[in-house]
């Protein structure tokens, strides 16, 4: 079944070591299907380099196998929340990338202090409370706290993003920990400067409407 999306996550599952934000087997991505509903995700403690298209988990929304030999990642029923609740999301990428989640274990967002930050997420990257893994307590409060944000740290826990597609996912999870990594840096100097509100508007919009190669 979904041999395409299987491929797809499986590559960016792969992509998640390639780009540096995982270690050892820790760490997911997953995409749904938007004709059939139901979700690829990675499976559960295997190593990155070991995964193939084959081994990839199939589930519905309530996390029911559907194909696959393998258990699913621990954080299935996170993903699902969100899909459940989320109909816009097509892919989600959970990882605990270095610099990102320092600011998760001290509880605290990413200031909007860069136009990177305002181009691509639109604000403050924000900090959700914590929570239990394995259940949906997770995806709970992901919903809750998310807002119009791609990205969301989870208190002592990681970095969860979301997008239309899994691919969109994964540039929002590489792109937090590029911009904590920065903004980590800048903390050493001094308190870096906020962009302001209607700055941070007009980038963005410029970025969605602009930036690349825009239909014609």
């Amino acid at each position: 079944m979904l041999d395409a999306l299987c491929a797809k996550v499986c590559k960016l599952n792969q992509d998640l070591s390639r780009y540096g934000l995982v270690t050892w087997t820790s760490g997911n991505v997953s995409g749904r299907d938007p004709e059939s509903g139901l979700v690829v995700i990675k499976p559960s403690g295997i190593p990155f380099a070991d995964l193939t298209p084959e081994n990839m988990v199939v589930v519905d929304v309530e996390g029911k196998v559907i194909e696959g030999s393998l258990a699913p990642s621990s954080d299935v029923h996170a993903h699902n929340y969100i899909y459940r609740h989320r109909p816009d999301v097509m892919g989600v990428v959970h990882t605990h990338s270095n610099y990102a989640t320092a600011f998760a274990a001290v509880g605290k967002p990413i200031p909007v202090c860069l136009t990177a930050i305002a181009d691509e997420f639109g604000g403050t990257i924000p900090i959700g409370g914590y929570a239990k893994v394995g259940n949906d307590e997770i995806g709970r409060e992901i919903i809750h706290s998310i807002g119009d944000s791609p990205a969301i740290l989870m208190q002592n826990h990681g970095v969860f993003t979301i997008g239309r597609t899994p691919t969109a996912a994964l540039k929002a999870a590489v792109m937090v920990e590029d911009v904590a990594r920065t903004v980590w840096l800048a903390l050493q100097l001094g308190q870096p400067i906020a962009l302001s509100p209607e700055e941070v508007a007009r980038a963005r919009h410029r970025y969605v409407t602009e930036y690349g190669q825009q239909p014609t």
